[in-house]
């Protein structure tokens, strides 16, 4: 295992989507999507240490949530698409993305596994060769929808079902406003009311409209509003009305535009510009009386992820 003493350290941010729009139903039941995905600075924190003396199985404790964790299922999906049998690990993640809240807190955990379990094994992601980083994305794929986009996190496209990612070029310079939601939305409610209300687009205008949002950031350029869309917004306010309303909110303290992450609740703003991340910073502090508290945060890349000894401080 990488690390002076075994322990290694990844930081793993959550996600907004830029644009989300959603497509048809396939034969295998999901929708066709294409949207851009930008990872954030509001982050879990995953530690990888061996697991204690006597333990025959990797361990993942996660404080405050429930249930299976998907980092557990990453550990293992590693070590039975690639062969790895070290030793058992400990897996602690230090939860600050918001649960069920259209962040992808899950799918960035369990991304973070698979970096980290990467390194234990003496193979980290950036240096493996085509072959073999495509089957990893093949595994976290396999946990996920949304964890092959943060895998290696960064600004990315992500088609089809969210199998098929690529990256892109950082956007230019702007701030991001969260504001998460005391509320939770199911994905496949969210998803189920869409297709209530006809809200995918046919292949052809699925594509087009993909593909206006790519043209607009290979020149430079934030997307227009128009074209900054989540088709899922209005069928997660039809099932969570207060929605609404925190649009309202985060438009109001200055951001130039505001819409829904993923399948929500969570609703973010982008501050355009320079200034972007100071503007977003003191839009939260005038937003401070609300529960959960808003954060800013801005966008960060794959090296801002990177796993690390975890003697090391985070840059």
């Amino acid at each position: 295992m990488s690390g002076a003493d075994g322990r290694l350290l990844a930081r793993a941010p959550g996600k907004v989507n830029l644009s989300l729009l959603l497509g048809p139903r396939r034969a295998d039941g999901y929708h066709a999507l294409a949207s851009v995905v930008e990872a954030v600075s509001l982050a879990d924190e995953v530690r990888l240490a061996p697991a204690p003396a006597g333990t025959a199985e990797d361990q993942v404790v996660c404080p405050g949530v429930e249930g299976e964790n998907l980092a557990a299922r990453a550990l293992a999906a590693y070590r039975q698409a690639t062969g790895w049998r070290g030793p058992p690990l400990r897996l602690e993640i230090d939860k600050r993305i918001p649960v069920a809240a259209g962040m992808g807190g899950g799918s960035a955990d369990a991304a973070a596994a698979l970096r980290l379990a990467a390194s234990a094994a003496g193979r980290p992601i950036e240096r493996l060769d085509t072959a073999d980083r495509a089957a990893l994305d093949a595994v976290a794929f396999g946990l996920g929808a949304d964890v092959p986009a943060l895998l290696a996190p960064g600004l990315v496209a992500m088609e089809g079902a969210g199998e098929r990612v690529r990256p892109l070029a950082p956007a230019p310079a702007h701030g991001i406003l969260v504001l998460p939601s005391p509320h939770h939305l199911a994905t496949a409610e969210v998803f189920a009311e869409a297709d209530r209300r006809r809200l995918a687009r046919d292949a052809d205008e699925l594509e087009a409209g993909h593909a206006d949002v790519l043209a607009a950031l290979a020149g430079g350029v934030l997307p227009p509003p128009e074209l900054l869309v989540n088709d899922l917004q209005s069928a997660a306010a039809a099932l969570c009305p207060p929605i609404e309303a925190t649009l309202r909110t985060v438009l109001s303290a200055g951001a130039d535009h505001a819409m829904l992450s993923g399948s929500g609740p969570t609703v973010f703003g982008l501050f355009l510009g320079g200034d972007g991340p100071d503007r977003a910073a003191a839009a939260a502090t005038t937003l401070v009386r609300l529960e959960p508290a808003p954060v800013a945060c801005v966008p960060v890349d794959a090296g801002w992820a990177a796993p690390r000894p975890a003697t090391e401080t985070p840059a």
